[in-house]
């Protein structure tokens, strides 16, 4: 969760101002799922093609959400997605 946004999942856990329902995509091209929608921020993990990915929020060129397969929430570029 984000401080502004979580996702749906976890309303009955936790309170957020908005909640999203995740929108199932997958990774296109491999890439790094970050703490931060800098390029710079954190590497959480690195993300390979085909592997799914729960879209919760766009910003910008970067989309926010959860990489199931490493159960870690963080931001990639919105191209990475398939």
């Amino acid at each position: 969760m984000r401080p502004d946004l979580a996702d749906i999942r976890l309303a009955a856990q936790v309170f957020a101002p908005h909640y999203a329902a995740a929108v199932e995509r997958s990774i296109g091209s491999g890439t790094v799922l970050r703490s931060g929608r800098d390029p710079g921020s954190e590497s959480l993990a690195t993300l390979s093609a085909g592997e799914p990915f729960e879209l919760l929020d766009l910003i910008g060129d970067t989309a926010w959400g959860r990489a199931a397969n490493h159960d870690l929430v963080g931001y990639v570029p919105l191209a990475a997605l398939a």
